[in-house]
């Protein structure tokens, strides 16, 4: 687990919900942190933005109700976009 994308995500977390950074930690689901869902849906945003992702939407393979689960989706798909880079799109020569 990458420490960088941990404490990332914790800082996300705590900024977003307006908590303490020290209240966030592996074990702690949102709920635990009574984080309302509009403001989850938020630091899924702002997650997405910092890392330039797209988290999975109710995918059951992904845990997006506990802290861990979204530091693991986080790592899992920026593995993915490291192993996948975007193809280069063709753009046709310039005229000359």
């Amino acid at each position: 687990m990458s420490d960088d994308v941990q404490k990332t995500v914790f800082s996300i977390i705590a900024k977003e919900a307006d908590i303490d950074e020290g209240k966030v930690t592996l074990e702690s689901t949102l709920k635990d942190l009574e984080i309302p869902s509009l403001d989850a849906i938020q630091i899924i945003f702002e997650i997405e933005d910092h890392f330039k992702i797209q988290m999975p939407d109710r995918d059951p393979n992904f845990d997006t109700e506990s802290v861990k689960g979204l530091v693991e989706t986080v790592e899992k798909l920026l593995a993915d976009k490291a192993a996948n880079p975007p193809a280069p799109t063709n753009s046709p020569p310039p005229a000359a």
